[in-house]
């Protein structure tokens, strides 16, 4: 067994903040001097991140890996799980497809990739002095338990302690925590070192008497109050609060379509941080209005995603903006749907063979085939963006074919065309477009062109250093608020490694 030391976080439901508590716990022991990776077993998310080696994983343990000042690697979410429909999923172990499943055959598949799980783990744990674990949902998912491969089962395999946190914003967190304590087995309470109360907000006195309480019929101690912390960080998937932003107020406004299957909505928290550029979601024609940028973003399901679009009169409001000289943008399935024609006439992509029309708005033809596009790319925007330097990568199925009226968005760094601009429409296959900060300037400089607005020369934001600084913020709060050398305790440790300069 290796020598790495553990600590897993687990929630009594998703959404409880497991994700961020384990960010913060990496860069807090990172600033302690351990060299830290994250770990998560299987992920559910639309959210993924093409590694340098050009495998799939969840950006959630990429971010707990920025947190940490590591290089994401695919061992820390070995299997990760992309809904496709209600009932259905493609599986990813290892950071390659393994195919689509339906839940039910997944649930009798998944006692079979434990082995995956623990080598990707072991490994991890021979290079690394601790392992951050999130588990996933709840661990008192009593249908559940028997084949559990994220919470207690793992940590049993693993031997973990554990922390359970609890989401006090929805309301209801004494009995979150109660209530899950009492449903686990007496093997699996013992694993729990300490409760965590997560999101508060308030006077901490007036929860003493709930604590104490708490901590007497749980027979467990409360080791941190976390404050709803007002950080920006990247977020998992579609509990996100950012896709209930509805409301831009600074003068530009930019609108997303906020698709079923929305996927990497992550690409756009740059444009957020932008001193002119409101972003808000969209899912009717009536809070679409009149917006200065559309944006079609990426989508685990391209087809079924393009007929909401049709049926719900999007398409037709979309095409109308595109008519009256709105920039339109699409980002991976957005700039898909964008073009003429979808032939998914072997059925990978929507279970069926068809071929749809595209919104017509760019001269392309995709054709959906098995072979997903996985890479990691550099490339330099062409007019009317031209000369910004973007750093980005591709995860798609499909090949997009240019007509020849269309020109290229970029041009990769081998010379490669990429991407499609006709006119005041734009698509490209580049996620993280927008993380340089070089195309939000121009993007801004054309918005602020088109409307008369004057444009404050500001230098780029690059998405790394408002991370670094987001990070540090979230390490602080967290930091204050738990009980650190219990924590270090329950792994074993004595403390920080160094002391912090």
């Amino acid at each position: 067994m290796s020598s790495a030391k553990c600590i897993m976080v687990q929630g009594t439901m998703s959404g409880a903040g497991k994700s961020l508590l384990c960010a913060a716990l990496c860069r807090i022991f990172a600033q302690d001097g351990y060299k830290t990776a994250p770990f998560k077993s299987q992920n559910m998310a639309l959210n993924s991140f093409v590694t340098r080696d050009g495998l799939e994983m969840g950006r959630a343990q990429v971010v707990q890996a920025q947190a940490a000042g590591v290089e994401p690697d695919v061992r820390m979410n070995p299997i990760l799980l992309k809904p496709s429909s209600d009932i259905g999923s493609q599986v990813i172990v290892n950071g390659e497809v393994r195919g689509n499943m339906p839940a039910k055959e997944y649930f009798r598949h998944k006692r079979a990739l434990i082995p995956d799980i623990l080598q990707a783990y072991n490994n991890l744990a021979e290079e690394f002095d601790i392992i951050v674990i999130e588990g996933a949902g709840s661990p008192a998912e009593i249908n559940l338990k028997a084949d559990d491969i994220v919470n207690m089962g793992l940590a049993k395999l693993v031997d973990a302690p554990v922390l359970l946190a609890g989401d006090i914003d929805r309301g209801g967190v004494f009995a979150q925590l109660y209530g899950t304590v009492e449903l686990l087995e007496p093997e699996e309470r013992a694993r729990i070192q300490g409760l965590v109360i997560n999101k508060f907000r308030g006077d901490v006195e007036i929860l003493r008497p709930g604590l104490s309480m708490l901590e007497e019929k749980t027979h467990l101690p409360v080791v941190g109050v976390v404050p709803y912390l007002k950080v920006d960080i990247e977020d998992e998937d579609s509990l996100s609060d950012r896709l209930q932003q509805k409301n831009a107020v600074k003068p530009l406004d930019v609108a997303i379509l906020r698709l079923p299957h929305i996927s990497n909505f992550t690409d756009f928290m740059p444009l957020e941080q932008h001193p002119l550029l409101g972003v808000r979601y969209v899912q009717t024609t009536r809070e679409l209005g009149a917006p200065d940028l559309m944006i079609l973003p990426g989508t685990k399901n391209t087809v079924d995603d393009l007929l909401w679009l049709r049926q719900s009169g999007l398409e037709a409001a979309v095409q109308k903006l595109a008519a009256g000289g709105t920039p339109v943008l699409g980002v991976c399935g957005g700039y898909q749907m964008l073009g003429e024609t979808l032939d998914d006439s072997t059925g990978t992509e929507s279970g069926h063979p068809q071929t749809l029309r595209g919104l017509g708005l760019l001269p392309t033809q995709t054709v959906f085939t098995n072979e997903k596009r996985r890479t990691q790319s550099t490339a330099t925007t062409a007019a009317p963006f031209a000369g910004a330097e973007l750093t980005g990568y591709e995860i798609h199925t499909g090949r997009t074919s240019i007509q020849e009226q269309g020109s290229p968005f970029c041009t990769l760094a081998d010379g490669t065309p990429e991407g499609c601009v006709q006119g005041n429409v734009f698509g490209t296959y580049l996620h993280g477009l927008f993380d340089s900060g070089e195309l939000t300037e121009r993007l801004a400089e054309l918005l602020c062109r088109r409307k008369g607005i004057a444009m404050e020369s500001a230098a780029p934001i690059t998405m790394q250093a408002y991370r670094e600084q987001q990070f540090d913020l979230l390490a602080d709060g967290v930091r204050q608020a738990l009980d650190m050398p219990a924590v270090y305790a329950a792994m074993g440790l004595t403390g920080p490694k160094e002391e912090r300069t």
